[in-house]
């Protein structure tokens, strides 16, 4: 197994990096429950020490009132300052969760002068298997830990006593390693399916979801999404326009149908741009749709689109985007293709609006009046009161 291969845990740094996002999510969520342990720890410290039970020292009393406060505090920063768990915020979390950890460790070692430690290698070997991260960098985390560690041991414990506490991280440091690297590895394992299966189910929402041709919504999933939306109370100002291609048969007929896909193509482009939004993260779209409150465009078979539009205040902004979608269709120059023309037909939805096919028959409408006043052009059609 190559070096680079043993830092990642049998796999290559680009598998490793896929898995990001799973990491920091099990990074984070182990840090939260550590350190909810480790303040239980510390109250129940706290009241065998004020009873005066199981031999706990009552003299190290302010120490774990220190470290239940550090922990609680602690947590309430990984509340909020791990929210957005990237890879530089859990990082932080860990590094700090390691050195309260140790720090703590140490400290009862040190108050503890005649006796081995034994809390170090605990809290060592439960680090170990807790966080994912590289082998060098685990590694170099142990070494610093087990150095300081041992430099206090030998300066303030005996030398009888610091020698076996040499000897015991001798062998929790052996132990540490092949655990870690052994949970890791595994656990990388699980996080490289559970990549793959998100994957696949990503692909298989984009197909369901997605026009093959011009990456818009298609006639289904953009229905479902808007029907989902005016079924709910809703006040905010929406339109919904049809656009619709003309001439698109001589365009067929006389430069071939593959000139005619791409200018659906472009159609689908355009109306995207027009909108501004992204559709890269097709697997996320319509969870976008839902939260941030955008537009979203569909196509809905052969050269007739559908855009929800929303995010404006009035007709004459709608009326101002579409004029611009419509200038650039207009403007298009591929090859024998001399610009594209369109027909659109636009309904405002009202607040009573409920059924997304009432909307679409207003719009349909509208269309029609757009083809029969010229084409190339843009007709609004009013909700009855």
């Amino acid at each position: 197994m190559r070096a680079q291969s043993i830092n990642h845990y049998g796999y290559d740094k680009e598998t490793e990096e896929e898995c990001t996002e799973l990491i920091n999510g099990t990074n984070r969520k182990h840090v939260m429950i550590l350190n909810i342990w480790f303040f239980i720890v510390n109250v129940l410290c706290i009241i065998f020490s004020a009873f005066d039970i199981f031999s706990v020292n009552q003299s190290e009393m302010r120490l774990y009132i220190a470290y239940a406060v550090v922990s609680a505090v602690f947590f309430v920063v990984c509340k909020t300052y791990g929210a957005k768990p990237t890879t530089g915020r859990v990082t932080v979390l860990v590094v700090v969760n390691m050195l309260i950890w140790m720090a703590y460790s140490i400290q009862i070692s040190i108050d503890q002068p005649y006796m081995a430690a034994t809390l170090f290698m605990v809290m060592l070997v439960v680090l170990s298997f807790s966080f994912i991260s590289t082998m060098l960098r685990t590694l170099a985390g142990i070494a610093l830990c087990c150095g300081c560690f041992l430099y206090c041991s030998f300066k303030i414990k005996a030398i009888s006593i610091a020698e076996q506490d040499l000897y015991n991280v001798i062998i929790f440091v052996s132990l540490s390693i092949v655990l870690h690297f052994a949970f890791q590895r595994t656990r990388l394992q699980q996080f490289v399916t559970m990549q793959k299966n998100i994957q696949i189910q990503r692909e298989l929402e984009i197909k369901s979801s997605f026009d093959a041709l011009t990456s818009l919504l298609n006639r289904g999933r953009f229905f479902s999404l808007a029907g989902n939306i005016l079924s709910n109370p809703h006040d905010e100002y929406i339109a919904i326009c049809l656009l619709d291609l003309d001439e698109f048969k001589q365009i067929n007929d006389k430069l071939g149908h593959q000139m005619g896909d791409k200018a659906i193509q472009i159609a689908g482009q355009t109306i995207i741009e027009g909108l501004g939004v992204d559709m890269t993260k097709k697997w996320a779209f319509q969870e976008m749709v839902l939260k941030e409150g955008i537009s979203f465009p569909g196509r809905l078979g052969g050269d007739e689109f559908i855009v929800f539009i929303r995010g404006k205040k009035n007709r004459e902004e709608v009326t101002e985007l579409l004029q611009n979608m419509l200038r650039s269709l207009n403007s298009v120059e591929v090859g024998d293709l001399h610009g594209i023309h369109a027909s659109l037909g636009v309904t405002e939805i009202t607040e009573n609006d409920r059924d997304i096919d009432v909307a679409y028959k207003r719009a349909d409408e509208a269309l029609y009046e757009s083809k029969r006043a010229g084409k190339n052009q843009i007709r609004f059609m009013e909700a009855e009161e």
